[in-house]
């Protein structure tokens, strides 16, 4: 059986590994966006603009608020969602950090 040596790793590092892995896909940069333009909402919203089922669209923001980019509240029978305003600063802040390294920029 394998061992993963990713725990090793800064937290810093494993936040942001885990961060690019939440937005390694179309659907949850669509979705992303379309909660940061809309400031809030719930998941009938989100389907209604992209061409996913439901239950695909469900398992996108399980991944968008295990990675701590989205919170969720519930509010009566649904969960509205909005972005995790202070967490994408942090994200971004880090990314640059990153990307300045490796571009020399």
């Amino acid at each position: 059986m394998a061992f993963s040596k990713a725990n090793e790793f800064d937290k810093d590092y494993i936040e942001l590994a885990q961060f690019a892995k939440a937005i390694a896909h179309p659907a949850r940069i669509q979705i992303l966006e379309h909660l940061a333009l809309r400031n809030t909402c719930i998941c009938g919203d989100i389907v209604d603009e992209l061409p996913l089922s439901q239950s695909t669209v469900s398992q996108h923001l399980k991944a968008l608020k295990e990675a701590g980019l989205i919170k969720g509240r519930v509010d009566g029978p649904s969960i509205c969602y909005c972005i995790d305003e202070e967490k994408m600063k942090t994200f971004n802040k880090e990314l640059e950090k990153l990307l300045s390294k490796i571009c020399n920029c």
